[in-house]
């Protein structure tokens, strides 16, 4: 069944946070492009590791407005948000076009 459900890796610091469900989605850039339904979540430094989540919605914009739209301007300012993303995505900027990935809690994963 899971050969051909959608996938991403995440860090292995971010994995705890996406199977308790407090970390509800993700901005991605220039990787694949994800669409609603289920999403599988990979660690990357263990790929053993999975969770299992369902898409709710998926919306392409500016780095910049990425933060206010999931609601988290107060913690991630431009300068916050912007050196974060840098050390996934070194080139990626404040005008980038980025991919906000929202999802519901698990539904199942893996240890």
């Amino acid at each position: 069944m899971t050969e051909n459900i959608q996938s991403l890796a995440v860090v292995e610091r971010l994995f705890p946070l996406i199977v308790s469900g407090e970390k509800t989605s993700t901005i991605r850039w220039c990787e694949r492009h994800i669409t609603l339904g289920p999403l599988m979540f990979f660690c990357k430094e263990d790929p053993n590791l999975t969770v299992l989540v369902t898409v709710t919605r998926c919306s392409e914009m500016p780095l910049s407005d990425a933060a206010a739209f999931v609601g988290r301007s107060d913690v991630w300012p431009d300068n916050i948000m912007l050196a974060g993303m840098q050390e996934h995505y070194p080139d990626i900027a404040l005008s980038s076009l980025v991919q906000v990935i929202e999802y519901d809690p698990p539904l199942q994963h893996t240890h």
